[in-house]
């Protein structure tokens, strides 16, 4: 972002512009080519039409380089990761995703830092010659971290993003000391499959105390809705109101897949522990474990996208670890 003489306000910074403010780019061993989108959006705008041009981008281009960075905005940047670590299966190179708190050109901002670790991060290889991180990460404020496991939590400080319920698998100080044991490596030399496909008739619900009937019915009742993340309290937990069952198990009944995800930043579902979630189990919920909503809304958008008709292997897929998004006795 630069600031815009026109508003004032901030907006998205021309190619040259941000040549201009970040000359270090071109003065590394490191060879970089950049590609900007047209046109440059806020990511308050970004949908999963964008995301497809991302995984696209990266796939068109996967052979010719060792890895990726993409810049974007921190609003939906955690969407962004969570989406492209579905979409780019069998993922061998690193897809980091990087941004800043303060804008290009501002004296404090936070974008040098973050852009050039991101890109060392990018082309830092074993001694086998096998990428470092090759699977889809999120570097910001010296932490990088898997990027369907982040949540942007402070819109202040440098460090706006955490991930709550994993390591973060590198640290940078003045060396970058990374967790190997905690990196995905492929277990194949499957070729880089995209898949793209994306259903956006999702809904995220969450109670509340004082929640009423008619809230939720109108929700669960949405035309062509196909997914919903139900945001609960605790460890899983929901009023034990029978028309709370009733509305979830109908749903669920007419084909809508409804997952148990909590509230809480850190801890995972274990529903059935208390009384209050029994409902949720006999209304047909599913467990989210400890997925961020960011990733299981993307999850769910990807796999009602990739299985249109197939609701029963939607369910048996998101009960399980695709790419390492969420702590569960279940992986692929």
């Amino acid at each position: 972002m630069v600031r815009s003489k026109e508003t004032g306000g901030l907006a998205p910074a021309d190619l040259e512009t941000f040549k201009a403010n970040v000359p270090e780019l071109f003065s590394s061993d490191i060879a970089i080519e950049m590609l900007p989108f047209n046109p440059l959006i806020d990511s308050s705008d970004v949908n999963p039409d964008n995301w497809a041009k991302m995984a696209q981008t990266v796939y068109d281009h996967y052979n010719e380089f060792d890895g990726f960075v993409i810049l974007h905005g921190t609003d939906t940047m955690s969407y962004s990761a969570s989406a492209l670590s579905f979409m780019l299966d069998n993922l061998s190179k690193p897809v980091i995703f990087t941004g800043s708190q303060l804008p290009i050109g501002v004296l404090r901002s936070d974008a040098k830092e973050n852009l050039l670790t991101a890109i060392e991060i990018a082309a830092a290889k074993k001694e086998n010659g096998e990428a470092m991180v090759p699977e889809v990460a999120l570097y910001f404020g010296d932490r990088l971290f898997r990027g369907n496991r982040t949540t942007k939590r402070n819109a202040e400080h440098f460090s706006a993003f955490n991930s709550y319920n994993f390591p973060a698998l590198a640290k940078a100080g003045v060396h970058i000391t990374y967790e190997p044991n905690l990196i995905r490596y492929p277990k194949t030399s499957a070729p880089l499959r995209l898949r793209v496909n994306t259903n956006r008739n999702v809904a995220v619900l969450k109670l509340f105390p004082g929640i009423t009937e008619e809230i939720v019915h109108s929700i669960l009742s949405t035309p062509n809705l196909r997914g919903v993340v139900l945001e609960t309290y605790g460890a899983g937990n929901a009023p034990s109101y029978d028309w709370l069952y009733r509305q979830l198990r109908d749903a669920g009944e007419r084909g809508i897949v409804i997952v148990n995800k909590t509230q809480c930043n850190t801890g995972s579902v274990e529903m059935g522990r208390y009384e209050v979630s029994m409902n949720l189990l006999k209304a047909g919920v599913l467990s989210g474990y400890d997925i961020t909503t960011e990733a299981l809304l993307t999850k769910m958008m990807y796999l009602l996208g990739e299985n249109p008709t197939d609701v029963e292997e939607v369910k048996r897929q998101l009960q399980i670890s695709l790419c390492g998004e969420m702590t569960t006795e279940h992986t692929r």
